[in-house]
């Protein structure tokens, strides 16, 4: 198939691209980790304050409303955090559920913010700059940059990859910005299971860059090199979660690459596509069967190994649980998981090391932000359900609002295990997604622009 060039010189990059894509290569180094007082949340958001002020000064001006409902989202959820740091009379925060334990002898009439924890919600408010700024940046670039993000979100996935395969090999590699643990395959995160997530995004982000409106024929091998590494490598990170969101984003990548490879395969026999398809399964298969004969297959050996006794995930649910019944409808707060977790912590689940979440943000959301908190995730996810329906019945070209939609899938499944959106990089993932799973509506559209936009 021939190669599509570009008539005419090529534009020199806008200062909101390179903005963010600065952005994103500083998440990848120091935006792995959700604790708070890990140095690399001071590197990630002074960064993202500096290129805030940086698009704001310098930058186009563009309407807010380009953010669509990814934005209106994002508001919500700054303001529900906002809403907890707001200080209330004694007598009010004195009948909020699970307070008063925390009123003392002497505790007068101070006024008390909702959030139990006040410092960690401020903290987790802070956070949200790196969600803002993409967001922003990402309705700055030129629609001809749309596209140039593919490649770099690869890259990134790429180079986590080789430095998680290093790690594999007993290079001994650690990220000196993130709390993570000598010995595991986290790649440049503190949790191998937020790590094999990512890996499992760049199964996905491959075939849309390689399908995406044009096809170039050499694309989809390298797309499937991409793909093979990817799994591989979840394979050595011993991430049980990324097993089941891996072996997802492999079939939603097999329905990107159907229609492009139907497309290749047209001129040839009718056994050639499922050839290849079966070619590329049986390869996979083979290189999996080889990790799991020389033992080096950690996910799975994990996972026929696990012992639901042992699992502190499954011994604290109930606590966890009763917690969440406790503060509803009001909340504990954003970011105090732990402090709070330690006012309910049973004798029997004591030990040397601390419980830092509930490991299943669902519930999560609901001990921290109460009914606000359980009505914007029940929002969100009717709105990603009504798009994904619409995106992937839409049979237009751009993969942009199917890759959205499927990026927020692997995220909602991780997220009944783990705590991956609390991560700055992942949740510049979701801000981009969110993004691209709103703009289908522009695309099908009018054939005319609208009213502001260049022909």
């Amino acid at each position: 198939m021939p190669l599509h060039r570009r008539s005419g010189p090529v534009p020199a990059p806008s200062l909101a691209f390179m903005l963010l894509c600065g952005l994103f290569v500083t998440l990848l180094i120091a935006g792995g980790a959700s604790r708070a007082d890990v140095g690399g949340q001071i590197v990630v958001q002074a960064v993202a304050w500096s290129v805030l002020l940086a698009a704001i000064l310098f930058a186009p001006r563009v309407p807010l409303r380009r953010m669509g409902t990814a934005g209106l989202f994002f508001a919500l959820a700054g303001m529900l955090v906002f809403i907890q740091l707001i200080p209330l009379p004694p007598s009010l925060w004195k009948a909020l559920p699970g307070r008063m334990m925390l009123v003392g002898a002497d505790s007068g009439d101070v006024w008390r913010p909702i959030s139990m924890v006040p410092g960690a919600t401020l903290n987790a408010l802070s956070s949200l700059v790196v969600p803002g700024v993409v967001l922003l940046l990402a309705t700055m670039v030129r629609p001809d940059e749309r596209s140039h993000m593919l490649p770099l979100l690869l890259g990134l996935v790429g180079a986590a990859a080789l430095i998680g395969l290093l790690q594999f090999s007993g290079a001994g590699f650690s990220n000196p910005f993130v709390n993570d643990t000598p010995g595991q395959v986290s790649g440049l995160f503190a949790n191998r299971n937020h790590f094999a997530l990512f890996l499992a995004m760049g199964c996905l982000i491959a075939p849309a860059w390689a399908t995406r409106v044009t096809l170039v024929s050499w694309r989809l091998p390298v797309a499937s090199g991409f793909i093979l590494l990817f799994a591989l490598t979840i394979l050595a990170t011993g991430s049980r979660a990324g097993l089941m969101v891996g072996a997802v984003a492999i079939i939603i990548a097999l329905l990107f690459s159907w229609p492009a490879l139907r497309k290749l395969t047209r001129k040839g026999p009718r056994w050639l596509l499922p050839s290849l398809v079966t070619g590329a399964v049986l390869i996979l298969i083979f290189f999996v069967g080889l990790f799991i004969f020389t033992d080096r297959a950690v996910s799975i050996n994990r996972a026929v190994s696990i012992d639901g006794n042992e699992d502190m995930r499954l011994r604290a649910l109930p606590t966890v649980m009763h917690m969440a019944y406790e503060y509803f409808p009001i909340g504990s707060g954003f970011g105090g998981f732990d402090p709070v977790f330690r006012i309910h912590e049973p004798f029997e689940l004591l030990k040397l090391t601390y419980f830092n979440h509930a490991h299943n943000d669902y519930i999560e959301i609901i001990l921290d932000g109460g009914l606000l908190g359980l009505i914007v995730l029940l929002l969100a996810t009717v709105w990603w359900a009504i798009r994904t329906a619409l995106v992937w019945q839409n049979k237009g070209n751009d993969a942009l609002p199917r890759l959205g939609s499927s990026i927020i899938f692997l995220i909602m499944i991780a997220s009944f295990f783990d705590y991956p959106a609390r991560t700055p990089l992942i949740m510049a993932v979701i801000a981009l997604s969110g993004l691209w799973l709103g703009e289908q509506h522009r695309e099908e559209g009018a054939a005319l622009p609208r009213r502001g936009h260049e022909l």
